[in-house]
């Protein structure tokens, strides 16, 4: 008798664990698909933001000077709806993670001519609540140094100044705040449960 057909025997289902397959069956059943976890990749060391026009609720930052700390790099624009989208996330993560050694920085690169006005920035921060840094990237020089070219964009950069994740678009932000707990447990600063 085929021990993959055997009543008494199902050690495996078409070499998937007969436990692995039955949990995984169980969980999609009940609506609760589990989460992918996060893709590590050395994409090589984070360039330095380049050509800011100004810098907004901060004074000017560095990738040198953040060495030692997980960095959060989120290309955004504010007349852009799928980064609007995003931006509680990101709030929320720069709010939650800051004691643990995360600092977000947004870097603000305008789709339109009217989204490079400083005064129009500052009044959209205001009204989507975006209390971290932010780089206005009116010239393209730090879009460019990361060879970015989507809205929104998010980087993760751990503590040595290398990019080990990114996401473009909107969603995977259970994967992202999971990545960012990751980064942050490789410093010796675990992040705090949601």
């Amino acid at each position: 008798m085929n021990p993959l057909t055997s009543p008494d025997s199902h050690p495996s289902i078409h070499g998937i664990e007969r436990r692995t397959f039955l949990a995984t069956l169980l969980a999609l059943s009940a609506g609760h698909a589990a989460h992918a976890a996060p893709s590590f990749y050395d994409h090589g060391s984070a360039p330095e933001f380049a050509g800011i026009d100004q810098w907004l609720n901060s004074p000017p930052l560095t990738m040198a000077g953040l060495r030692g700390k997980v960095v959060l790099i989120d290309f955004w624009t504010y007349a852009c709806v799928n980064c609007l989208r995003t931006l509680p996330y990101i709030n929320r993560w720069a709010r939650l993670y800051r004691q643990e050694g995360l600092v977000v920085v947004g870097v603000h690169t305008p789709e339109f001519p009217f989204e490079r006005s400083t005064a129009n920035l500052q009044t959209a921060m205001q009204r989507f609540s975006v209390k971290h840094p932010v780089a206005q990237d009116n010239s393209y020089r730090t879009w460019k140094a990361y060879d970015n070219k989507y809205w929104p964009a998010t980087y993760l950069v751990d503590a040595n100044g290398r990019i080990q994740y990114r996401h473009f678009g909107e969603g995977e932000y259970e994967q992202t705040e999971s990545a960012i707990r990751v980064l942050l447990a490789a410093v010796g600063k675990p992040g705090p449960r949601s």
